[in-house]
């Protein structure tokens, strides 16, 4: 398997909050959607509209999907880890535990993510400082989410494995996707293959346990937050991720977890007038401290400046 980096640059850095920012708002979409469509529905028309934005991206460029030898088994395995698997446990698990608490269970896969990493890869081992930061970026979503959702945990107990569940599919199919990049796919051609390949997986499973004529129209709002879902935290945001894997390795891509939480309460705060607290400030400077333990970069120019013993 290739080597990957191992630390970030800064166009690595501006794509991990932009991913911040998409995927901090699928958790408000999914809990509208939710509320009127079925979670295996929910999950195909995601796919499918997603799916369709990519191709159309594909066929005005006048390229095609690329299917070396091994491609399509590859596609299916990924959907399956970062798409089927992990996007249904979500949207049941949000019919009965809060996005925020979805949210902070999220914030687990950079846990998964070293471990996973550190035994299917010999390039993205399990450093101190990569463990030290993980604890600390969980911490800090701990702090920052606050006392009355950290409260919740240990009740909806099913609910709250699904999620932790859909958190080690994610660790998965970061370390799995690696395989793409010495095939020679494009990132964009990574996304569409995978999500065409959920979309056909979904659409049998749809079909028989929720055929969409025994189930009423969703209203307008729902239609509006899967469209949202599927066109900006779905296709943009995987075009971004692959190309973020491609460039910063499985456990670097994994950081974007801690930082969606960071961008849900500034969006909240930005538009909706919501009100930030210090223990909000305190737990972003410990995700602060965690990235940056993670990334290994300032604590290599600490060591750098030290001053020599005399």
């Amino acid at each position: 398997m290739a080597t990957q980096p191992t630390s970030m640059s800064g166009r690595d850095w501006a794509i991990l909050l932009a991913l911040s920012v998409l995927w901090g708002g699928s958790f408000f979409f999914i809990e509208i959607a939710v509320e009127s469509v079925a979670p295996f529905s929910l999950v195909l028309a995601r796919l499918v509209l997603a799916g369709a934005v990519l191709w159309g991206v594909l066929l005005a460029k006048r390229e095609r999907l690329p299917l070396p030898p091994g491609a399509a088994s590859a596609f299916l395995i990924l959907a399956l880890l970062n798409n089927v698997v992990p996007f249904i446990l979500f949207a049941w698990a949000q019919g009965t535990i809060t996005g925020g608490l979805g949210s902070i269970l999220n914030a687990t896969t950079p846990i998964w993510g070293v471990i996973v990493a550190h035994i299917a890869t010999t390039d993205e081992r399990a450093t101190p400082g990569k463990v030290a930061g993980v604890v600390l970026g969980f911490g800090g979503v701990a702090v920052m989410i606050g006392p009355s959702l950290l409260g919740q945990i240990g009740s909806d107990a099913l609910a709250q494995l699904a999620c932790l569940g859909a958190t080690l599919c994610y660790a998965l199919a970061g370390v799995y996707a690696r395989r793409f990049r010495p095939m020679g796919i494009a990132p964009i051609s990574v996304a569409t293959g995978q999500l065409t390949a959920g979309a056909i997986v979904m659409l049998p499973l749809v079909l028989f346990f929720e055929p969409p004529w025994t189930s009423p129209a969703p209203p307008p709002e729902a239609w509006v937050a899967l469209v949202a879902l599927a066109i900006f935290c779905t296709s943009l945001a995987y075009i971004l991720y692959f190309r973020l894997l491609a460039s910063a390795g499985a456990t670097n891509s994994l950081l974007v977890t801690f930082l969606i939480p960071i961008s849900a309460i500034l969006l909240g705060a930005l538009f909706l007038g919501e009100r930030l607290e210090p223990r909000q400030f305190a737990g972003m400077a410990l995700i602060g401290l965690g990235l940056a333990a993670i990334d290994g970069r300032l604590l290599r120019l600490l060591r750098r400046e030290r001053p020599a013993a005399v």
